[in-house]
């Protein structure tokens, strides 16, 4: 019925040695995940939906949105497992008798099917008036459950010293009510203990199946799972990034020794009978049962609410994210406070929903299958965060590696299969399923996609593995630059070259015949997505190459320097055949666009017509003296001082205005940090120069620098430079000498 009691069913079944295996593969696959979470839940801002947040941002929607399903509903089928729990135990306490009509003392309560069914149903009415209120009341509930639960542990632990060996008659629920067994309550008897060192596996009376190792774990790792707790409350934490790593590995390494503790006091001091057949034998030991009876009770009602408001979160966080369209349109909705209350609602239904099924156990494997799916997910988006090597992933988390992210999936996907085959792969094809669907039907999305990440990092991986000096004429193939004026006209022509091609490099290079200089802008960047585009509808496999020059062929000349990269450059250039006949539009009739009646790109002016200039959106780097720097030297350097990275907020246009967020101020630190990043350079630190004027409140600055630098999980020291002198030396600049014209 509760994590307390759940110990003693495990070893029951298993015995001591398998039952601390149990423990250890368990909490191996969760301390592996807690890693990636804690990573992932410190690089940056972590909105609601916990797992489902961190997924879908780091794999994309596709991914985010079927897991977050999967999650949903392994929430919601855990709160129906432990509502069945506590009425399984509410009807052990209360219930009359199989065979009896009238009960006595405190057994009043009726038990069948539909009475059992009512019960859960009232727990969870209760649970969902919890909910409705908010998170607030959910967190001072959970709070004072938690001082009656170290209460009860407390008393337990005295217990299994303080208490008498005893004989404890159990009455079987759903035997005869004649039929009794009795367990014993022996003391700490080395007798005991060896008699429970191994396996035992019975009967188990919900299913009248056979335990086994991995159905006992499945039940068991029910027990584990609320790691996910505080990350299912992301977006009602003041400071998820700050509470979520140290409340869940806290959490983690105190239950973790709570359940070893636990396993070797009841192996000492149970026989196996008692562990089995009686899960409220706590009870009948302890120096003072009325709590223990409180405290599991509390216990599976607060397991039962957070997985249903858990739930509700994720629920309300798919609906926010519009995945599924107006399917889950009715999920956005919250109460003024902001609780997503028609979220908790249609969560609450799903639970009602599961209580029908009424067999614990079984519930159980199915919940440990989502759960050790979602758990391997986290992993993989850990992993592919780790993989692709992108800038922007710094976690403040730093104990994690890509090997131990390796190991949660690794670890999550043998136990799934070991537990059940059969719902592990169920579980796979909905996933596959869910994949397909919000792949092809999902709006896209502006969390960007990992996928690009990692295609980039393996494509510059391999890049470098070519070698041009191991080309050879047996395995040479075309390599094509083909040159088009205007794609309104040369439709056909890049569709042939397209089959030329022969799996090789493919370009589509263009000329724009002007004069940068003369420009206030790049007339190129917006003509590059309208390329783009054309190549998507052609179903062509080219690159695009656009280059300024004052005749086309310096143009030409240009490309074929520049086009490719590495071991993959044209050797093969295409040009069009210039004659007096009149251009037509081909592209309008190509059949890219008439079967689809789909619009020819914008972007593309009518056959020879000018075009218009457009601004430059481009990063400029300037080098100086980098022959001068000894990269070796700097960095073989003893250890203290370390290696220094200047990093100089300013904008050399505006060198007065000195700010320190500006556009260009951002990239230099963007930049400097990926350089520390790199190998070589991990042991640098930086140094930020920030500049201030007089009377301009340079400690308040500073601060703002600082809490800046720590939204970016960027480290580095500050130092104040007076800029005064600056600031005149450029104005005076800009106004000229006296009585002259300014420059």
């Amino acid at each position: 019925a509760s994590p307390l009691s759940l110990v003693g069913f495990v070893v029951g079944h298993a015995g001591l040695y398998q039952a601390l295996a149990m423990f250890a593969v368990a909490y191996f696959i969760i301390g592996m995940t807690v890693l990636s979470v804690c990573a992932i839940a410190t690089n940056g801002a972590l909105d609601a939906g916990g797992a489902y947040y961190m997924i879908s941002r780091a794999l994309g929607p596709e991914f985010g949105g079927s897991i977050g399903i999967m999650f949903f509903l392994a929430n919601v089928c855990g709160s129906a497992l432990y509502v069945l729990g506590l009425v399984e135990a509410v009807v052990d306490s209360f219930g009359i008798p199989p065979g009896q009509k009238v009960g006595t003392g405190v057994h009043v309560l009726p038990q069948s099917y539909w009475y059992e069914l009512l019960y859960g149903t009232v727990l969870l009415a209760l649970c969902l008036l919890v909910c409705l209120v908010g998170a607030s009341i959910y967190a001072k509930a959970t709070f004072l459950i938690f001082l009656i639960v170290a209460g009860v542990l407390g008393t337990i632990l005295v217990s299994f010293f303080a208490t008498r060996p005893v004989g404890v008659p159990i009455r079987l629920p759903h035997l005869n009510g004649s039929e009794v067994e009795n367990g014993s309550f022996t003391g700490f008897s080395l007798a005991t203990l060896r008699d429970n060192l191994g396996g035992g596996y019975g009967v188990d009376y919900t299913t009248g199946q056979m335990m086994s190792f991995s159905s006992v774990f499945a039940v068991m790792f029910n027990g584990c799972t609320g790691i996910m707790a505080g990350s299912n409350m992301s977006g009602d934490l003041k400071r998820p990034s700050y509470s979520i790593p140290r409340g869940t590995i806290s959490a983690v390494l105190f239950t973790y020794l709570v359940y070893n503790l636990l396993a070797f006091l009841m192996c000492a001091t149970c026989d196996r009978t008692l562990l089995q057949k009686d899960y409220g034998f706590l009870r009948d030991i302890s120096i003072f049962p009325p709590l223990v009876t409180v405290g599991i009770y509390a216990a599976t009602l607060s397991a039962a609410m957070s997985n249903l408001i858990g739930a509700s979160r994720i629920l309300y966080a798919l609906a926010r994210d519009d995945l599924f369209g107006r399917a889950l349109a009715l999920a956005k909705k919250t109460s003024a406070s902001g609780n997503p209350v028609m979220a908790v609602i249609l969560s609450w239904l799903v639970v009602q929903l599961v209580l029908f099924s009424g067999k614990l156990n079984t519930i159980a494997g199915v919940v440990t299958t989502f759960f050790l799916l979602v758990y391997a997910t986290v992993n993989l988006a850990c992993l592919a965060l780790e993989w692709a090597s992108a800038p922007n992933f710094r976690p403040t988390f730093r104990y994690f590696t890509w090997h131990t992210c390796l190991l949660g999936i690794a670890g999550c996907c043998v136990m799934m299969f070991l537990i059940s085959p059969v719902s592990a792969s169920a579980s796979l094809g909905f996933l596959l399923l869910l994949l397909l669907a919000l792949h092809y039907l999902s709006p896209s999305s502006t969390w960007g996609y990992i996928s690009q990440a990692l295609i980039f990092h393996q494509v510059r991986k391999y890049l470098l593995m070519l070698d041009v000096r191991k080309d050879h004429v047996k395995f040479w193939r075309p390599q094509m630059l083909l040159m088009v004026q205007n794609p309104r006209g040369s439709a056909r022509l890049i569709d042939f070259v397209n089959d030329l091609k022969k799996s090789g490099l493919y370009v589509l290079g263009h000329v724009e015949l002007q004069d940068l200089d003369t420009l206030p802008s790049d007339p190129l960047q917006p003509q590059q997505d309208s390329w783009l585009s054309l190549v998507d509808k052609l179903n062509v496999k080219a690159f695009v190459s656009l280059t300024l020059a004052p005749s086309v062929r310096h143009g030409v000349r240009q490309l074929l320097f520049t086009s490719g990269l590495g071991g993959m450059r044209p050797n093969t250039l295409v040009l069009g055949f210039y004659d007096d006949a009149a251009p037509q539009d081909g592209l309008a009739r190509h059949p890219a666009f008439t079967s689809a009646r789909e619009e020819v790109p914008l972007g593309f002016p009518p056959l020879r017509a000018p075009t218009a200039p457009k601004l430059m959106l481009r990063n400029v780097l300037l080098a100086r003296q980098l022959e001068s720097l000894d990269k070796a030297w700097e960095l073989r350097r003893a250890a203290s001082p370390p290696p220094t990275i200047h990093v100089w907020p300013v904008n050399l246009l505006r060198p007065d205005s000195a700010r320190y967020a500006d556009t260009c101020s951002l990239f230099l630190l963007q930049m400097a940090c990926v350089l520390n990043m790199a190998r070589a350079w991990r042991r640098a630190r930086l140094r930020l120069f920030l500049c201030v004027e007089a009377g301009a409140m340079p400690h308040a600055q500073e601060e703002k620098l600082r809490q800046l630098l720590k939204d970016l999980r960027i480290q580095a020291q500050i130092q104040l430079v007076p800029w005064d002198a600056v600031t005149r030396l450029h104005w005076q600049t800009r106004q000229g000498p006296p009585g002259g014209p300014a420059p």
